[in-house]
């Protein structure tokens, strides 16, 4: 019998993307023997609708720069195209289908675990794959009928800080340097 590969799914505006982003993904990969990490830039977060981003064509290059030194990453424009809202049971409910035969986690940190319940259709959304929650060392609360892995690990990156003062020393060390590229050669911020 064919063993299921495991796939982790990040969903997230990567405005930009950053080092702590994909530190955590390899840190996911490598604990817990992930086949593939999906990023998923989203559109627009139903739950961020004040935050004007960057553009989409942006975002999505950047993360298949900030992506490229790793075989087991993919970066998918599923919720950048999709109908919105983009909501996140509907990327889960297509990743099923892209990927019928997959044990399908999903990547998140503590805020949006804390948060999740109010979720559009949450239970539904826990009905169709696993979470992992990364924290900085607590351990997450049990929230009934989803499952979750616990992972710990931090990464002090700020999208908010990169955005704010792109070319600072700060910020530079936070990205990489294709990405760090690509901002300056587009003015993205």
């Amino acid at each position: 019998m064919k063993k299921k590969q495991k796939i982790c799914l990040i969903g997230g505006t990567f405005d930009p993307i950053h080092l702590g982003h994909t530190y955590i993904a390899q840190k996911c990969q490598r604990e817990l023997g992930m086949d593939k990490v999906i990023f998923l830039p989203c559109k627009q977060s139903p739950h961020k609708l004040t935050k004007q981003n960057a553009p989409d064509l942006h975002r999505l290059e950047m993360c298949q720069l900030a992506t490229t030194d790793f075989p087991w990453a993919l970066v998918d424009d599923y919720d950048l195209t999709a109908p919105a809202p983009s909501y996140s049971w509907r990327t889960a409910e297509h990743m099923q289908k892209k990927h019928p035969d997959a044990e399908l986690y999903w990547l998140m940190g503590t805020d949006q675990w804390d948060s999740i319940i109010q979720w559009n259709r949450a239970e539904y959304f826990a009905t169709l794959l696993d979470f992992i929650v990364v924290t900085r060392g607590e351990t997450p609360a049990n929230i009934d009928k989803f499952h979750f892995t616990h992972i710990g690990g931090a990464h002090t990156a700020s999208a908010s800080v990169i955005r704010n003062a792109p070319y600072s020393p700060t910020s530079t060390a936070w990205l990489h340097p294709r990405v760090l590229e690509y901002i300056r050669k587009n003015n993205v911020y």
